[in-house]
Order: C-alpha cells, then structure tokens, then sequence
C-alpha cells in the first residue's frame, strides 16, 4: 500500500462497505481518511481500528465490516515488514431472488473443500438499495426505489364516521332492519337489529421539503410521496420552500414519471430557499386548521433548516399539533452519527412532535409506514379533547 493515499483507502474501502449494505456516511468517510492519515496506511491495526472506530455505529455491522476489511486488506499489496500473503480471489453473488437453473445438482450437495481459496460474498440487490442513502442514488436507483415504496402500506388507524353501519349488537336500535326482519315472524320482533358508528380511513397530509438543503434527499422522497398519493385514498401532498404548493392533483397519475414531471414543473421554488413557518402558516389559514389536518396523519420530511423566525414555526407547529391525530416529522439527517436537532427551526418544532424519525433509505420509510400504521389512544384521546376544546373558543387559535 506504499503507493496508495490515505484518501483512496478511505474511499475505496467506503464502497465496499456500502456494497454489503453498511450505511457509511460522507463525514464518516472523511474522518476515516484523516485517521489513517495521521496514523499511517501500512499498519494493519491502525487502519483496522480507524475504520472500526468510525465507519460502524451499528452492533450488527461488525460482522459484515471484519469479513469486509479482511479482504480488503488482503487485496492490497503487502509491506516490507510484512510476509506476503496468497492472493484471494472474491467472488461476489447477487441475490435476485429466483433459483438458479444452471447449476449442477450434484455440486450443490458437495461439501465445501478446505482448500478452496476463493472467498464467495453474497448480497441481494434489493436489500443494499433498501439501506442505501437517497443522497448516493442515480436515476435507475430511483426507478427500482419508486417499485419498492409502491408496496408500502401507508395506512393509520381508522376513524369512527358519522355514518352508521348496521349491528347485531350495539346500543342504538335499528328500527328499519328489525321491522323488516319481523316480517319473516309475523310481524313480531324476535329478532333485533342495532346501528353503530361507521369507521373511515384516516386522512394522511405529506409536507414535503423541496429547499437546496434538501436536494440530495427530495429526490428519493418525492417518489414516496408519489407512492402515497397514487396508492391510497384520502391522501394529500404539499410542497413547503418559500412558499407553500399543492401537488395531489399533479402526483395523482399512476404513471410516475407523468406525475413527477407535472409536479416539479409547478413548484417555482425547487431548490431554493426555506420559509418552513411562512408555509405552515398558509397551510393551517387555508387548509390545515379548516378541515384538511383536523383529526388526520400529518408527515413533514424536512431537515429543519428555516431562513425565516423559528418562533414563528414553534407557533405554527403548536397550532397544527392542537388538531391532528398525530403529528411525525421526518428528518433525513437523523440518521448521521452523532446528530443532534440544533438548528433553530428544528429545536422549535420539536416539542410539538409525536414522533421524530429518520428518512434518508427506503429501509427508514418501511420505518415510516410503521409509524404511522401505529394506533395511539394517547393521541386519539389528546386530539378529542383538542378539537372540544377549540370548538368551544370559537376556533380563537385559528
């Protein structure tokens, strides 16, 4: 490795690791450059421990970063005070999910022999596109992702309507259904039928963040909102920048490249600057607080970076909290090491949050639809007493 720069270790072993599905950050990758740069690129030990150190923050990983570096650094010329090793041949297998027919029977039944030097490294495809970052995807990435998050479930616990549906049993007679049916007795009512209220999917409203900070990321998360819009009924879709967009109509096409070129095409402010609480603003005087939010699913994906008053957003987060069932703030950056919610916009949207996850991979979106599949009696009490309570103000606060 006399000829090889920190640098080029630092990168070329990155992409192994996110070949195998190991989520390595760009600031990881950095820190590991400068490490091995400081501690020298010939020393087996030093370099085991920087990467070690900074690239694997999962337990889980360690497993898959020894076999990795392992081979690796076998791969890599050996020192002067080092013996030289046998050259090892890596074999890598994608697992796309069908078996293979070319293979011999009789060999798959053959014991693996100890003097095999080939070490064979088998990974799905799919599963390292679900842990890869939206920020590291290429546009046939994007198509296999739109697939993948067009199976998500995007359901949330349903709602009771002001509809009745008939019962066997409930407290509200049906006297209809019971007359009818006492027909069949000679008009005597043995048999009692009931009415009880109705259930109704839930409304879900996705706000989401097309600012520059969130280039690398709107990308990947416009698909699942597209996804969500064209997949389920009672869905709505935003676009927060400087100002506030609507795009259910636009993503409302089952044809995602169709939907996606409309809904770029009517946002002005792609990539520009970020007014989170100028747009909460509008989205609760026009929509949100008049009907749209109230008792419904509310997701932002942003990364809480605001240009505009962070006091202004606290209020417009505790105005839209005070009516949704619940309210999921989605933040990309969560999942770098070391993160903390610091920013002013994010610090004051925070405390009016249920729940605060990660969005930067497919494998964080199956999180998502999780979440938000998650019936909370909490927050469906919580959102009663709040809708009570601003009936009975006069909807003061709106």
């Amino acid at each position: 490795m006399a000829d090889t720069t920190a640098e080029e270790v630092a990168v070329g072993f990155a992409r192994v690791l996110r070949g195998l599905g190991v989520s390595v950050p760009i600031g990881c990758v950095i820190d590991f450059g400068e490490a091995i740069g400081l501690l020298g690129i010939d020393r087996r030990d030093a370099v085991y421990w920087a990467g070690r150190t900074t690239l694997v923050h999962r337990p889980e990983d360690l497993g898959t970063y020894d076999r990795a570096f392992t081979v690796f650094w076998e791969q890599q010329r050996p020192t002067a005070d080092e013996q030289p090793t046998e050259t090892q041949h890596v074999v890598v297998a994608v697992d796309d999910g069908e078996p293979d027919t070319d293979a011999d029977p009789d060999r798959v039944d053959e014991p693996e022999r100890a003097d095999d030097p080939d070490v064979q490294l088998r990974f799905s495809a799919v599963e390292v596109l679900r842990h890869k970052d939206f920020a590291a995807y290429d546009d046939v990435e994007l198509r296999q992702a739109e697939a993948l998050m067009s199976r998500l479930r995007l359901a949330g616990p349903p709602r009771a309507s002001f509809r009745k549906r008939r019962s066997r049993r409930g407290t509200e007679p049906d006297i209809r259904a019971t007359i009818r049916l006492s027909l069949r007795s000679a008009g005597e009512p043995i048999q009692r039928r009931y009415r009880q209220p109705g259930e109704r999917m839930r409304r879900l409203v996705l706000l989401l963040d097309v600012s520059g900070s969130m280039e690398p990321y709107a990308r990947g998360m416009l698909r699942f909102v597209h996804a969500a819009v064209a997949g389920r009924q009672r869905v709505e879709a935003f676009a927060l920048g400087t100002r506030l967009t609507r795009l259910t109509r636009e993503l409302s096409s089952r044809d995602p490249d169709r939907a996606l070129e409309r809904a770029t095409a009517s946002v002005l402010d792609w990539s520009g600057g970020t007014r989170l609480g100028d747009c909460l603003r509008t989205f609760n005087d026009d929509w949100g607080v008049r009907g749209m939010a109230r008792n419904a699913i509310v997701v932002i994906l942003s990364d809480g970076w605001d240009r505009g008053d962070p006091a202004q957003l606290g209020e417009q987060m505790q105005r839209l909290h005070r009516v949704t069932f619940r309210t999921i703030w989605v933040n990309p950056l969560k999942a770098t090491p070391g993160y903390a919610p610091l920013a002013r916009g994010m610090a004051a949207a925070l405390p009016h949050v249920d729940a605060f996850v990660e969005g930067h991979s497919i494998a964080a979106m199956e999180e998502l639809a999780a979440t938000i599949s998650v019936a909370s009696l909490d927050n469906r009490s919580r959102s009663a007493h709040a809708l009570v309570g601003t009936s009975l103000r006069g909807g003061a606060h709106a």
